[in-house]
């Protein structure tokens, strides 16, 4: 039987910490997708990014969930706790580093959003990685 994909989408407010220790605001949305039970994205405006062109994260939901509780990840994407009301990401690319801080009660709210459309556990991971398969390797 097929089911419909269930996307959850999150306008949310991060701050981008600069080198010269200053907080500068930029609009993400965070999303969830049934169609991708494994990951969370978060999508940045083209006004947020360096080239001008919109740009998605993608990671695991256990990561991010991990992350607000304690330091989590390794690679790519960290996230841990800075306080009680905020939580860091940081991101690592080719281009260099970018440290956001966000509201934690936002992400928490964002993640019972997405455990509403596929509770933790409930994942089914051969679809996803089928879809995964599919994606990279197309028409093979």
């Amino acid at each position: 039987m097929d089911f419909a994909t269930v996307t959850v989408q999150q306008p949310a407010r991060a701050e981008l910490i600069t080198s010269q220790e200053r907080e500068l605001p930029v609009p993400v949305t965070l999303r969830y997708s049934s169609d991708d039970p494994l990951a969370v994205h978060l999508d940045f405006p083209p006004e947020a990014c360096l080239k001008d062109e919109a740009v998605t994260w993608t990671f695991g939901r256990a990561l991010l969930e991990e992350g607000l509780d304690g330091p989590a990840g390794r690679g790519d994407v960290q996230i841990w706790p800075c306080g009680r009301a905020r939580t860091v990401l940081e991101l690592h690319s080719p281009l260099g580093l970018a440290l956001l801080q966000f509201d934690t009660a936002a992400l928490r709210r964002f993640l019972l959003r997405s455990h509403a459309v596929v509770a933790a556990g409930r994942e089914d991971v051969g679809t996803a990685v089928d879809r995964g398969l599919e994606t990279l390797l197309g028409n093979v």
